[in-house]
């Protein structure tokens, strides 16, 4: 109960929050004035960055649209950006933002689908390594010639559907229970409470070997990841020729990377190696077999019905027939009319899980917006289009890596393609070298940036998801999980792009 009017305020702010989080998040507010002043805007750029990160870093204990607009806020307010700015950043990657709000929904209308298809794949293979490797390698696949956003979604609402299923068992309640708290542990029984742990473990792992596995495919054709496409059209490649062009790298990397998820897997490294608990087993068993003798010709027919929008989706994503967030509207428009979802409730339930994660990244590029602004890669940029040969060949495949850990990759990309674009113009370099750089970028922002959150939009989407926190997957656990890729694909990507290139 608040006593004065100042200590309701101090309760309200960030809400349930720790105290020390919400010291910390206006110390931030009171010191990036005082940077500006005696440091000036450049360092006060860098330091800003650090604090949106510490925001992501902290994202369980505070949810980073809150702290981390406020810092952006102040940013604006204090002339290190401009609204206009914020708002043509923000335009630019609009798609990226219709992707989100549409697609993400879309999928939410095959949830049905996904977790009878799902449901059997994890019951049918009882080798971790195995199911890690096959998560991993079909959501490369799919990522190749889909979206890594769209490919993310699907294994959230996969993981997510899961865990609701057995949290609802261990808490006492029926497979469908409506009114149900999945994220109140006080519920689970005490016999359950061992088994929830380590199935929270197997979730986490099977999570990141497919988000890592985005990542391995999208690197690979022009539609994988936003800054392929911007890539290949400023080079002039099309499908074909990008996936050729790319390959000394991308295939090498791809190959590293499931060797990776074997290792991890075999070694139990970093605590992988997590299996499915036997009663876990036995509560999706039951739960299949129920959905079995429930599932009347009505419930077959939503299946059917969902299996054809699915097949419409990868078509349209192959060939690209419309932006993606366009196609995903059309994947609700198709998937609610043919499943009997008609009321706006039900409608509206399927756009909660994105528009929190679509609003955390229009402030990220608020923050872009500073880093433009400031030029705080500049440097950076000039040092490396400084260097000659394979040298600079290979810093810039590092330089991407690096700072697309802490920035969009979009971004990144775009700083660099245009720099070297325009050193092409100017006959600084051959067009050879030109093409050579183009790939180096390329692959140096989808490969290294899995480093971290910050690097992959689907690694970001993941964290903020509301099924992270009920598998206890924080920015440092994230973080944790992704090194053993982190270190060996970004060797095989920096040994190819010397060696093969």
């Amino acid at each position: 109960m608040a006593r004065t009017i100042s200590h309701a305020f101090s309760r309200n702010f960030l809400g349930q929050s720790p105290g020390w989080y919400k010291l910390v998040i206006i110390g931030f507010l009171l010191l990036n004035p005082l940077m500006l002043v005696v440091a000036g805007e450049f360092i006060t750029g860098w330091l800003l960055i650090l604090e949106f990160i510490f925001t992501l870093a902290m994202a369980l204990k505070c949810y980073p649209l809150a702290p981390g607009g406020l810092l952006a806020i102040e940013a604006v307010a204090l002339g290190m950006s401009t609204p206009q700015h914020v708002y043509d950043e923000t335009l630019h990657n609009f798609p990226v933002i219709m992707l989100l709000v549409f697609m993400v929904a879309g999928i939410f209308f095959l949830k049905e689908l996904l977790l009878f298809t799902f449901t059997k794949l994890i019951l049918g293979v009882r080798s971790k390594l195995l199911l890690s490797l096959l998560f991993c390698s079909v959501s490369a696949v799919l990522s190749a010639f889909l979206d890594a956003l769209t490919v993310t979604a699907v294994i959230i609402t996969v993981g997510a559907g899961f865990y609701s299923v057995y949290h609802k068992v261990a808490s006492g309640r029926q497979f469908h229970s409506d009114d149900h708290d999945q994220s109140d542990d006080e519920l689970v029984h005490e016999e359950h409470r061992t088994d929830l742990a380590r199935f929270r473990a197997f979730l986490r792992q099977l999570m990141m070997h497919g988000a890592v596995g985005t990542a391995l495919g999208g690197v690979m054709t022009i539609v994988g990841e936003p800054q392929n496409l911007l890539i290949g059209k400023v080079v002039g490649w099309e499908f074909l020729e990008f996936f050729l062009r790319m390959a000394p790298v991308s295939i090498p990397v791809f190959f590293v990377g499931l060797a990776t998820c074997a290792l991890v897997e075999k070694t139990r490294i970093l605590g992988y190696g997590a299996t499915l608990p036997d009663s876990v087993r036995e509560v999706l068993s039951a739960y299949d077999a129920e959905e079995e003798r429930k599932r009347d010709l009505r419930d077959r027919a939503i299946l059917i019905a969902q299996a054809i929008v699915v097949v419409v989706l990868v078509i349209s994503l192959a060939f690209h027939i419309a932006e993606v967030g366009v196609i995903g509207l059309m994947v609700i428009v198709l998937s609610t009319s043919f499943t009997g979802v008609i009321e706006e409730q039900r409608i509206a339930h399927a756009f909660e899980e994105a528009l929190p994660f679509t609003a955390l990244l229009v402030v990220f590029f608020a923050i872009v917006a500073v880093i433009n602004d400031q030029g705080l890669f500049q440097p950076v940029v000039n040092w490396v289009l400084s260097l000659q040969g394979k040298t600079q060949l290979a810093m810039f495949f590092v330089a991407n890596g690096v700072l697309s850990m802490v920035s969009d990759n979009v971004f990144v990309a775009t700083v660099y393609i245009s720099s070297v674009q325009d050193a092409l113009n100017s006959g600084l370099i051959t067009r050879e070298q030109f093409e050579l750089l183009a790939i180096a970028i390329n692959t140096g922002t989808n490969i290294p940036s899995v480093a971290t959150p910050n690097g992959q939009a689907a690694f970001l989407f993941l964290l903020t998801s509301a099924l992270a926190p009920l598998i206890r997957l924080s920015y440092g656990r994230m973080v944790l999980l992704a090194l053993p890729y982190t270190v060996t694909m970004s060797a095989a990507g920096l040994w190819a792009v010397i060696y093969l290139l």
